[in-house]
């Protein structure tokens, strides 16, 4: 089970101006509720100890909101200066991360409920020895915010593919990977996505899916979407 998560909290939130230019989508409230805080919430439940947070824009009011946070214990990932992209948050992190697997946590994105045991669930599906990246998957159809066609297909072992059109699941933002992916990175500034496709080339890419209620708040129209989500029953 892994203890640690790496949760990224710096993008820009581009898809959600004007609103994010004042406040990080992170710290958007859902409900009452910031972004981030379901996502913690959850990360709590499932056992998790350390949450690495990593912080660019607006990264004053979120350390601020972070401040009073005891459980998962906080660790601060400082990008200011510059924006990492998700990969480049992980290299950075790596000190902080260990060589342990660890959790990778979106936070534009949570569950209606069961956040926990589907966190759970993803850990003890993984298995070091076949994976180098297991994926919690959300259904395409009948969720909060899901404006594309699919992300991956799944086959009866749990195996995930990328096929042409439309497909069943979406990546609800969660997985886990090995820090030693990352060790090697000779640039600062990558993206996360391309080792999802290189393990799926290797046949090492793997998912876990939840039929449960996803919400997915990519942009400001998502927010209304999800508050009456979590309105009814």
């Amino acid at each position: 089970m892994p203890t640690t998560a790496m949760v990224f909290a710096a993008g820009l939130g581009k898809r959600m101006r004007p609103l994010t230019e004042k406040t990080p989508k992170p710290l958007v409230r859902i409900a009452g509720r910031a972004l981030i805080d379901y996502v913690l919430d959850d990360l709590e439940e499932a056992g998790v100890t350390v949450a690495i947070v990593n912080v660019h824009h607006l990264a004053d009011q979120i350390e601020a909101h972070l401040a009073s946070r005891r459980s998962p214990r906080i660790v601060i990932s400082n990008e200011r200066e510059t924006l990492l992209d998700q990969g480049g948050g992980i290299r950075k992190a790596l000190p902080q991360i260990g060589e342990e697997p660890f959790f990778i946590c979106n936070t534009d994105a949570f569950w209606k409920a069961g956040g926990g045991a589907n966190l759970r669930a993803l850990a003890q599906a993984w298995d070091a020895d076949k994976m180098d990246v297991l994926l919690l998957l959300a259904r395409t159809k009948g969720n909060v915010g899901v404006d594309w066609d699919g992300d991956f297909e799944r086959d009866d072992e749990g195996r995930l593919s990328q096929p042409s059109g439309a497909r069943r699941y979406v990546y609800a933002g969660v997985g886990i990977m090995k820090p030693k992916a990352f060790a090697s990175a000779a640039k600062e500034v990558f993206p996360l996505s391309p080792y999802f496709h290189d393990a799926g080339k290797q046949g090492r890419l793997y998912g876990v899916a939840s039929e449960a209620h996803w919400l997915h708040v990519g942009t400001i129209a998502a927010i209304a979407e999800a508050e009456a989500a979590l309105n009814r029953d």
